[in-house]
């Protein structure tokens, strides 16, 4: 018998189906030679500190730091362990005699199964499914070229490192400033860099002290010609006196044919920053919608960070496209150029997200409207990426009125080419302008237009990602593999983190860091907070996946950077007294963890840490008494939308890929 192991029950369901496997058990499936079970995550992890048992567990001090293991141990997860022990006893079944690792092929993927094989105790020999698409020709073609699991160790050195590195940090990190500053703090290695990124923005914005100025305006009829930037109004009242009712003379008309190329494939980030801009969607609910859809066998794994496909693909490519525009009735006019989107150098491993050919058999029609949106973003996607470039005509007028030059530009589209299937209108499409020449003449009428400089805008999940995407990129050669802040498939997490710790809240689309997470940033040292440190880390993790570094020399340095840190900072600071909330009043407690309920800058928040806070009811700002009422169980009323006897009910909880989030929610009593 040969024994499948899957991620997740539905996974594991395309892999039995696949492979014959139909006869169904607790906790596993099994026939026609195969037995096929899943992993629900994480059954298996790294121990805390509390666990090993050598005075880690007392009250935290500084006399515990630096917390670093001798030998590194594992623990299962209660709440999966009796998914645990039926692996464990199919993989020491006699008649199982290899194994096959079929868990998302990912470095999380690889530690997930290697942590159980370890923990089983089983040395039976094991091959990697390494599988991009969960129909089931695929992973027939996957199941006949597999290679030995030894093949992935460099993969599993990653994980592994990453998540060594992530416990050293977080756990010796939060203990030592949580001690040095006497309050509670949350410290992690990719977390509180991101923390300090939306804190700095935060402060940008409100630092911005906008400009006015000035331009003048002449209107030749069927187009405007404006000056360059004035920053004295008494100049451009001369001006526009000076050249109203005055004649402008065209000095040059110059035309210029330009193209746009078409976009890339997505990989995760970019389509959780398309989906943040087109639907609101957080990159966790897009991730958690890909995930779906995958798992449904109607696009490609997801957690990619390449945007381009094999060679081996092109034939597949080329027929899911047409299947596109057959089933998606986005009209194309072209035959779809797939050499566009193919390199194999740009393809490690997983390529980027496609739709399958499943879309041509399944109930488009009964899928939820989150995996419905996120679909048609990924079948366009890949329809315009294969399109022509988008082909227009620039010009640019300049005249000359009263000795000061004017200007004015526009644009014809020659041939839409890939933007003609792109749903949202171009917001940076200028108009066409007529056709002028030379020497022409104009009467004109001149008016001025006030403008103000533009603030720095506060951080969406789209502008987020980005950033966490290019953190110290600007400290590498241009050839260097840039990962930034995360991987693909750790930011959304790292987000959720952030807003589930009460350090950042979500105001409409606007990320905004809360009065706790700018104190933690406001007393943590540049080596916690620096992108450019974690970046470095993350870029030393995709060499070791390469082979190129050693995962135990990246330790060493992870480790030593954590007893220098705890050595520098291993003493009480009392000069910070901004940070410890314990002196603020209590206004109630949180009606989820009974924590108490404190204010900060943007409102009342749960001083726990089920993150929650509220502020307004509607959009309206409550009064301090009124959410005090609430938290009693009362009710009031917001005068200026009209809305009476509004009540603070049973706290509202959001499902998000197996994880629970709380939020408090207002409602009409």
């Amino acid at each position: 018998m040969i024994l499948i192991v899957g991620e997740k029950p539905s996974v594991s369901r395309a892999i039995s189906a696949a492979v014959g496997a139909d006869t169904k058990h607790k906790g596993y499936t099994e026939g026609n030679g195969y037995v096929v079970s899943w992993c629900v995550g994480h059954l298996v992890g790294l121990k805390y500190p509390n666990d090993y048992g050598n005075g880690w567990e007392n009250r935290w001090s500084f006399s515990q730091l630096p917390i670093i293991p001798d030998k590194w141990q594992f623990k299962v997860t209660e709440s999966t362990k009796a998914q645990f022990d039926v692996l464990r006893e199919l993989m020491n079944r006699s008649d199982v005699t290899e194994i096959i690792c079929a868990t998302d092929a990912d470095r999380e993927g690889e530690c997930i199964f290697r942590y159980v094989y370890h923990m089983a105790i089983c040395g039976k020999h094991v091959k990697r499914l390494w599988v991009s698409s969960l129909e089931e020709s695929a992973i027939r073609k996957a199941l006949a070229n597999m290679k030995s699991m030894s093949a992935y160790d460099n993969l599993f050195n990653a994980g592994y490192a990453r998540a060594r590195a992530d416990w050293l940090v977080g756990m010796n990190g939060s203990r030592l400033f949580s001690v040095r500053y006497g309050g509670k703090l949350n410290i992690g290695r990719v977390q509180t860099p991101t923390l300090a990124m939306i804190v700095q923005r935060d402060a940008e914005v409100t630092g911005f002290v906008k400009q006015k100025y000035f331009t003048a305006d002449l209107n030749c009829g069927d187009f405007i010609l404006s000056s360059a930037r004035i920053d004295d109004e008494n100049a451009v009242d001369t001006l526009v006196s000076a050249c109203d009712g005055s004649t402008v003379t065209i000095s040059s008309v110059k035309h210029e044919v330009k193209t746009e190329n078409s976009p890339k494939l997505y990989d995760l980030t970019t389509l959780q920053r398309e989906a943040n801009k087109a639907f609101g969607y957080t990159a966790q609910q897009t991730l958690d919608y890909t995930q779906s859809l995958y798992e449904c066998k109607l696009v490609t794994y997801p957690r990619t960070d390449s945007q381009y496909l094999s060679y081996d693909m092109a034939r597949m490519a080329l027929d899911v496209a047409k299947l596109c525009d057959n089933y998606f009735g986005l009209g194309i006019t072209h035959t779809p150029d797939i050499s566009k989107v193919i390199n194999n150098a740009k393809v490690s491993g997983h390529h980027a997200i496609i739709p399958t050919a499943n879309i041509a058999t399944a109930d488009l029609s009964s899928l939820p409207t989150g995996e419905r949106n996120i679909l048609t973003l990924i079948v366009t996607r890949l329809i315009c990426a294969t399109a022509p470039v988008h082909k227009y005509e620039a010009v640019k007028i300049t005249a000359l009125c009263n000795g000061t030059e004017f200007m004015a530009t526009g644009r014809t589209v020659l041939e839409p080419g890939w933007k003609a299937y792109v749903k949202q209108p171009d917001k940076n499409m200028e108009k066409a302008l007529p056709m002028v020449s030379v020497g022409q003449i104009f009467t004109v009428s001149a008016s001025k237009s006030e403008h103000f400089t533009s603030p720095p805008k506060p951080y969406t999940e789209d502008t987020l990602l980005s950033a966490m995407e290019r953190a110290g990129n600007k400290d590498y050669y241009e050839d260097t593999e840039k990962k930034g802040l995360g991987t693909p498939a750790t930011r959304a997490a790292t987000i959720e983190g952030l807003v589930k710790n009460g350090y950042v809240e979500r105001v409409g689309k606007k990320l905004r860091a809360t009065d706790k997470g700018k104190e933690l940033i406001k007393v943590v040292p540049d080596e916690i907070k620096s992108a450019k440190l974690t970046a470095e880390w993350e870029s030393k993790l995709q060499q070791i996946e390469h082979g190129t570094y050693s995962a135990e020399n990246f330790m060493i340095e992870i480790q030593q950077f954590t007893a220098d840190l705890c050595r520098k900072y291993g003493t009480v600071d009392r000069s910070v007294t901004t940070f410890s909330d314990g002196s603020r009043e209590s206004i109630g407690k949180c009606p989820k963890c009974k924590s108490d309920v404190i204010k900060g800058k943007f409102g009342w928040y749960c001083k726990g840490k089920c993150g929650m806070n509220v502020a307004k009811i509607y959009g309206d700002p409550l009064t301090d008494e009124q959410i005090k009422i609430l938290l009693n169980g009362g009710k009031v009323s917001c005068t200026a939308n009209g809305y009476k006897n509004i009540v603070l009910p049973e706290v509202i909880a959001n499902d998000y890929n197996g994880k629970t989030y709380y939020q408090w929610k207002t409602k009409r009593g």
